[in-house]
């Protein structure tokens, strides 16, 4: 430390003791911040990278990328807003280009729905990318994931669309433009249904609208189509099974083209019953109607009486319960019972030779039960020492024939049939 202090106080002396040389130093100094704070505002202006700032990178796939150079400074936008450059250009195994755009760290949010779009910047072909971060309900993207073909759009250049035009389709757009020309020269002499072509096209714009909406989807289907066919493109040996497959397939029908055309022979016959069976379907199908309105009835019902039954259910529960004590009481019961019933089955084995004879019986004092219920009332009737006055004395008298014709004749009366 002392050694350095001395060093830089010999350095001072020295500066000092020679003649011009502080001046030109400062000169030299003033320089350096000059050009320092110019570099930096340049550099500030020119889109450059330093390594302190935040970025998060994502990758975007497109079917060409003419017209890019990474690293000369060629923007991302969002919204027309620059957010960051493209940094790298690679392609595929399946030849597609992918960008890797890397955005600033605030702008870095960008969801599963986002598009991409490469577009010039200028006549000279000099690219930027319109990205649109998407939004909810699509997830956020990670870093470093890739926006797939199907969501990206490339340029179409001129020379695209002019080498698809023969010689004479190329001619009359020459004459046309030529034409043109000479018309935009003088406004006042264009007709004016080409100045009507405005309210057209202002007619035509919802409909173009509806068309761009569906650019995604067709787009989508597009690229599922091309995977489909690099897929089964790429795989030749199964290619090449599938075509003997169906050259052995189309052999055999050859072999066997009597036997087809006997089949077909019978396919009217066999048309006729099918039709048949599809009118008897829809007869079925006629009559189950009904019957569908009648469960579909019964299962409107079905929830009011499940109600019903649950009030029913509560109630058994509560019998149940009350119950209960009366079964716990009939237990010891049941249990004393058990021994008489061991001893009756003997009793009740006797009777089953005469319980045969009770239904004819049975079935005869069936005839004669209004008889028997007259006979039981006037018995209990004549029987009962008490009626509703109370009680009461009463006596039976039995009388016969023979005692009938004494009483007759102490009265004097002669009998029935007499003269």
């Amino acid at each position: 430390m002392n050694r350095l202090r001395r060093k830089l106080h010999n350095t001072w002396t020295r500066i000092r003791a020679t003649k011009g040389l502080g001046r030109d130093l400062s000169i030299i100094a003033g320089l350096l911040v000059l050009s320092s704070v110019v570099g930096g505002y340049i550099l500030s202006h020119q889109r450059v990278s330093f390594p302190w700032q935040e970025k998060v990178s994502y990758q975007a796939d497109f079917e060409e990328a003419p017209g890019v150079a990474p690293g000369q400074g060629q923007e991302v936008r969002i919204a027309g807003v620059p957010v960051g450059e493209i940094t790298k250009a690679d392609f595929t195994r399946d030849g597609r280009a992918r960008l890797t755009l890397t955005l600033k760290k605030r702008y870095g949010t960008v969801y599963g729905n986002a598009r991409a779009f490469l577009r010039p910047k200028s006549q000279l072909n000099e690219m930027y990318v319109f990205l649109v971060p998407g939004g909810k309900p699509a997830k956020v993207l990670k870093p470093g994931s890739v926006i797939p073909q199907a969501q990206t759009t490339r340029p179409i250049q001129l020379d695209e669309v002019l080498s698809h035009l023969d010689d004479k389709a190329r001619n009359a757009g020459r004459i046309a433009l030529e034409e043109s020309d000479a018309a935009l020269a003088r406004p006042g002499v264009i007709p004016p249904d080409l100045q009507a072509a405005d309210a057209t096209m202002l007619a035509l714009r919802p409909v173009m609208e509806a068309l761009d909406t569906r650019r995604d989807k067709i787009a989508r289907l597009v690229t599922a189509f091309a995977d489909i066919s690099t897929a089964a493109g790429q795989d030749d040996a199964r290619l090449a099974r599938m075509l003997d497959s169906a050259r052995e397939t189309l052999g055999t029908l050859a072999a066997r083209d009597a036997e087809l055309d006997a089949a077909v022979a019978q396919l009217p016959g066999f048309g006729d019953d099918l039709r048949t069976a599809s009118g008897a379907v829809s007869q079925l199908a006629t009559q189950l109607n009904p019957t569908l309105d009648g469960i579909k009835a019964a299962s409107d019902r079905l929830p009011g009486a499940l109600a019903g039954m649950s009030g029913v259910v509560d109630r058994l529960d509560r019998t149940v319960d009350l119950a209960r004590p009366v079964v716990d009481g009939a237990r010891p019961l049941v249990a004393d019972l058990r021994p008489l019933l061991a001893s009756a089955r003997p009793a009740l084995a006797d009777t089953v030779a005469w319980s045969y004879r009770l239904d004819p019986m049975t079935s005869n004092l069936v005839d004669h039960l209004p008889d028997l219920g007259a006979f039981v009332y006037q018995g209990n009737s004549m029987l009962q020492l008490e009626d509703a006055n109370g009680p009461i004395l009463r006596g039976l008298v039995v009388l016969g024939a023979e005692t009938i014709t004494s009483i007759l004749e102490q009265q004097h009366v002669p009998p029935a049939g007499t003269p």
